[in-house]
């Protein structure tokens, strides 16, 4: 078996080598999860929290080298190597508390002497795809609460990304799964669509969970239902933020700032669209004017920048053409503008309107749009324009004013006086439209990563018609 290359998008050097497996090799992995899942499902709850817990901190382990390869791997800076390596171990210790919490219930019955309950169980061998903007995040999401449950996983790794999700599996198998338990899959990035159809089809997959674009998500919930598989899917997002004229313009900036170029906004709840209602844009737009030019871009090696690299150069030209587009059609740039390399500058363009392809389209950049809105409904209104809905927020002082306009907005998340950026372990996390469907962490990651089956215990003699 050959390997494929990953080179570091800053230097164009090697970042990482991983093996390039082939549709060939998936039924022989498929096979052992379904080996894995046969040992791991008959663990008790208290002896899967206390291997997850230990995969926690095997993790937390190997903080230095999850740091040195998502810099090399995706450019990003140490900071955010870290924030997704805390944010992963939490994901794995909340995995660990649910253990106890995959209940089920007595439901009554007509039937004299029946005794009926709700059982829930485990699935069988779960795909996770994950992608590479949030890696070590994503990459546990994908499988951390699927093991909870008792199943056995097949992490696909991001082409973008193999070593870094590799070393989420190493973490893993230190703490002690079955053999079998915890799989993963690397291949080379022209090969992607046949292995992941393979593992789709593959009987022993019995379930999908994807984390990427509106495209890919598309392709994959096809290929699921051609199977009769559920999927759950979390896709992009072009997250508003709404600001009232009531806002706390200081609180609003810090938020702004925060939410456009955190990862250099390529995370999923990224800000992409400020919708500012014309009382205050102009004073908005001067003060996060002066905000964004304290937040410079440099080699996130150095580590003395708040923004580092994106991604790749396909980044580069599809922030471009995004600034380009809404300055020929009459917006203005505030700060930044186009870009030359991978190191690109965080940019504001205001004046942007709907016959701008930024109003719409996903940046997954370090730009953000300003549209203004006359009045609180038309905020509402344009932050509906969209196909998407996975985040949002509004800024308001009055909290029930917050809270109404909140239910108004279509999105699986919605953030009060709060950043679009924000995860947590525990919560509901998921979108709505071309965001995707079903709902990752908590207590609510349970319905997506078990079976609920019905079972009757008959307590008296029978008595039947014929």
């Amino acid at each position: 078996m050959t390997n494929f290359k990953r080179m570091n998008p800053l230097t164009g050097e090697l970042a990482s080598e991983a093996l390039a497996m082939q549709v060939t090799d998936m039924a022989v992995i498929a096979q052992n999860a379904q080996q894995g899942f046969k040992q791991w499902s008959l663990v008790g709850p208290n002896g899967r929290r206390a291997i997850l817990n230990k995969a926690a901190s095997a993790l937390e382990a190997r903080q230095d080298a999850f740091v040195a390869a998502m810099m090399s791997e995706t450019g990003s800076t140490a900071g955010w190597a870290m924030f997704n390596l805390g944010l992963a171990a939490s994901m794995l210790r909340e995995a660990a508390s649910l253990t106890t919490q995959i209940s089920g219930e007595i439901i009554p019955s007509d039937k004299p002497g029946c005794l009926a309950m709700a059982q829930r169980v485990p699935v069988g061998v779960i795909l996770g795809i994950a992608p590479w903007n949030a890696p070590i995040i994503l990459g546990v999401r994908a499988i951390s609460t699927a093991l909870a449950c008792g199943n056995a996983v097949i992490l696909k790794a991001s082409e973008i990304c193999p070593h870094t999700h590799s070393l989420i599996i190493e973490a893993l198998a230190d703490a002690g799964f079955p053999e079998g338990t915890v799989n993963i899959v690397t291949n080379a990035p022209e090969d992607a669509g046949d292995v992941v159809g393979a593992l789709i089809d593959h009987p022993a997959v019995k379930r999908i969970n994807f984390t990427g674009s509106t495209a890919v998500g598309r392709i994959i919930a096809r290929r699921a239902a051609e199977n009769l598989k559920p999927c759950l899917l979390e896709l992009g997002g072009k997250a508003p933020m709404l600001i009232l004229a009531d806002a706390d313009l200081d609180e609003a900036v810090k938020a702004a700032a925060f939410g456009a170029f955190m990862n250099q906004g390529q995370i999923c709840m990224s800000t992409e669209r400020l919708i500012v209602v014309d009382a205050v844009a102009d004073d908005f737009a001067q003060r996060f004017k002066q905000k964004v030019h304290t937040m410079p871009t440099g080699d996130p090696r150095e580590g003395n920048t708040p923004l580092g690299a994106v991604v790749d150069e396909k980044t580069v030209l599809k922030v471009n053409s995004l600034i380009e587009d809404a300055v020929s059609k009459g917006a203005t740039i505030l700060v930044g503008g186009t870009s030359r390399s991978v190191l690109m500058q965080a940019t504001v363009i205001d004046g942007v309107t709907k016959d701008m392809a930024i109003y719409s389209e996903e940046s997954f950049g370090p730009v953000v749009a300003i549209i203004r809105a006359s009045d609180e409904q038309q905020a509402i209104d344009i932050a509906n324009d969209s196909i998407y809905g996975l985040s949002a927020a509004v800024f308001t002082q009055d909290v029930a004013r917050g809270m109404t306009i909140a239910t108004k907005i279509n999105s699986g998340i919605c953030h009060i006086n709060g950043p679009t950026v924000h995860d947590e372990a525990q919560m509901p996390f998921g979108g709505v439209g071309a965001s995707g469907y079903g709902r990752f962490g908590g207590k609510a990651g349970i319905d997506q990563f078990s079976e609920l089956r019905w079972i009757t215990v008959e307590t008296q003699a029978g008595h039947y018609p014929i």
